[in-house]
């Protein structure tokens, strides 16, 4: 695919799509959501690890309201289903780990979109705001899903209700996002995450996402049981011969993601 709303570079094992309409501080429109879920699906295929993040100044302040999608006369219901389900989903669903680098303002669908991400490392100078109750909607694009799960019930709620911005370091102190770190220094310090995965143990990586999100509906026999079936199939990766053998000799594992 021709991209022209984002950017997909593929390098040393790490996959980056950029969100690239910083005139419009990247808000989501069709095009960038159908490129978004082809760019997810052709870096898994490629790459390690996967971050998304934004050109310019903001990460994604949402979705467009007055650039080509006519938003007061849009059937909202058929494009989540049909435009923003799908790319979610290709984030969510990803086989290598993902990371929302998230540069600045996330908003709305854009600060949802960031959580769909396996870990959001974001910017001191970022915040997140779920901005839909100041325009008559709710949180959609996976919001009512993730916040509860990441804040809590209550400060999800109050997040939701009230709109307020939530700084990049009241992010990280309530556990919506993992971590921040100081916008001089943010491009380096996510890339050095993103290299630290993809030089790891690519398919424990996938067996670990899939554990975590199945303890949600799992018994803690059932998960018991889940954990032993994967670490059974982590035990017959190459990767896993040599974690042990470079364990028993003192020296850094060297991982082939297989």
């Amino acid at each position: 695919m021709d991209y022209q709303a984002i950017k997909l570079m593929i390098r040393n094992s790490v996959g980056v799509i950029t969100l690239n309409r910083p005139d419009m501080m990247n808000a989501l429109n069709t095009q960038m959501r159908a490129e978004i879920t082809h760019a997810v699906k052709a870096a898994e295929k490629e790459a390690r690890v996967l971050v998304i993040t934004g050109a310019g100044k903001a990460f994604c302040s949402g979705q467009d309201l007055g650039g080509g999608d006519n938003a007061t006369s849009m059937d909202l219901e058929r494009t989540l289903r049909d435009e923003y389900v799908p790319m979610l989903k290709a984030i969510f669903d990803c086989n290598i780990p993902t990371i929302s680098a998230v540069n600045g303002p996330a908003a709305g669908a854009g600060a949802n979109l960031a959580l769909a991400a396996d870990v959001v490392i974001a910017s001191e100078e970022a915040y997140f705001i779920q901005a839909f109750t100041r325009i008559g909607l709710i949180p959609d694009a996976g919001g009512t899903y993730w916040l509860p799960r990441q804040m809590g019930v209550a400060k999800a709620m109050g997040a939701a209700l009230f709109a307020d911005k939530i700084s990049a370091t009241e992010a990280s102190d309530m556990g919506m996002i993992y971590e921040t770190a100081p916008a001089a220094s943010f491009r380096e310090h996510v890339e050095g995450r993103a290299a630290q995965l993809a030089q790891g143990p690519t398919v424990a990586y996938r067996e670990l996402k899939a554990a975590i999100r199945g303890s949600f509906e799992n018994s803690l026999d059932d998960q018991l049981a889940l954990e032993a079936k994967m670490q059974g199939h982590c035990g017959t990766t190459r990767d896993f011969q040599e974690g042990v053998v470079a364990f028993l000799e003192k020296r850094k594992a060297v991982f082939e993601g297989r």
